[in-house]
């Protein structure tokens, strides 16, 4: 006797373990939204403009195996993040993994950084990873476990020229995911933040290193993405690993 399918919020699909990607339509959440299916959970795989390119991730993950759906938000905004997770909730019953991905960047001196544009890094990638991460933890609150993975960068602790403000909003992100951590903790949610190192996205553009400039890593070479992506996919699953900030490349903190 063949089992029964399971349909949207039936009891067997709201049992199954979920995970939402912000910024899943491409580059590294793309590889994290696949790193994820191939152990099994459902993806969330969250866009703000790139629709097409959210479904293609969708279409990827169903050749591996996976499942999942695409949700639109503009992390900017507290009502659409708000919405998204509710609709995660409401579609499976719980949130188990939460991965801020999705971010900006630019390239401006600290004496030729417009205003705007300072504020424009700092609300999307600081303000609006802590709305992400405000949103899912009473989800996780209520089922009495969860994990945040907040993606940063190695220019939040040594900053970058020409990179005055996306340094100072990942930064940020320090405090904020050490923080969290501790408030956190007794409801057994786990929070970190992970460096992944240079990969080869439209984010980086131009700045990505030519070989030449890569003294600062040990090692001499950049990370790869798929080894990357499968360690964060990793590290959020352990139960026993919350408050810290890991680097995946061989640059030493």
């Amino acid at each position: 006797m063949q089992p029964e399918p399971q349909i949207p919020g039936s009891p067997a699909t709201r049992e199954r373990r979920t995970v939402l990607v912000t910024g899943g339509s491409g580059g590294i959440g793309r590889a994290l939204c696949l790193a994820f299916a191939r152990t099994g959970l459902w993806i969330g795989v969250h866009y703000r403009i790139h629709k097409e390119a959210a479904e293609e991730t969708l279409r990827y993950l169903s050749l591996c195996g996976g499942e999942g759906a695409v949700y639109q938000a503009d992390i900017r905004s507290r009502l659409e993040i708000q919405a998204m997770i509710d609709a995660v909730e409401e579609r499976h019953g719980r949130l188990d993994v939460l991965v801020c991905n999705a971010g900006v960047a630019s390239s401006h001196l600290v004496l030729r950084c417009p205003e705007d544009e300072w504020f424009r890094m700092i609300d999307t990638n600081l303000t609006g990873t802590y709305r992400c991460m405000a949103a899912a933890a009473p989800v996780m609150m209520k089922q009495g476990a969860g994990s945040i993975m907040v993606i940063g960068s190695y220019a939040g602790w040594h900053g970058t020229s020409g990179q005055a403000a996306y340094a100072a909003s990942k930064a940020g992100l320090v405090g904020l995911v050490q923080t969290a951590a501790r408030e956190w903790g007794p409801h057994n949610i786990r929070v970190n933040l992970i460096c992944p190192g240079w990969q080869p996205t439209a984010l980086a553009g131009e700045a990505f290193p030519a070989p030449e400039q890569l003294n600062d890593h040990v090692l001499g070479r950049l990370s790869n993405l798929e080894d990357v992506s499968r360690t964060i996919c990793h590290l959020a699953q352990l139960p026993g690993l919350s408050g810290q900030i890991i680097n995946l490349d061989s640059r030493i903190l």
